[in-house]
């Protein structure tokens, strides 16, 4: 199977199951993924979170999501559990539809990794 399309595969099987699982079976967009995300690295799934709070958890998946692409490392845990990242490479100027892409593969790996899919 070619590259992109088990991309395609991948991404479909992780949209499917996430929005079965936490939007009554509505399609989160990247962003909505991103979020959750967010929260799972954060750990403190039963809170509510602040506007400024929902950018900082999506800026943790984020850094999380591109740490294997050496963009980012982990850095420390601060006093409120928040984890902070430190920038090893700057990320280079994507067009749009690039970085939907990375973005897209960062999460399938995250997902097999963590082995919510297959």
């Amino acid at each position: 199977m070619a590259r992109d399309e088990e991309l395609k595969e991948r991404w479909n099987l992780v949209v499917d199951k996430l929005s079965k699982q936490f939007a009554e079976g509505d399609v989160l967009d990247l962003d909505a993924i991103i979020y959750l995300i967010g929260i799972q690295e954060l750990g403190q799934l039963e809170r509510k979170f602040k506007k400024d709070d929902k950018l900082d958890l999506m800026h943790i998946a984020i850094c999380k999501l591109l740490v294997p692409y050496g963009y980012y490392e982990f850095d420390f845990v601060d006093e409120e559990g928040w984890p902070h990242y430190i920038i090893k490479e700057q990320l280079p100027t994507l067009k749009a539809g690039e970085q939907s892409v990375l973005m897209k593969e960062a999460i399938v790996n995250y997902f097999l990794e963590t082995e919510y899919i297959n």
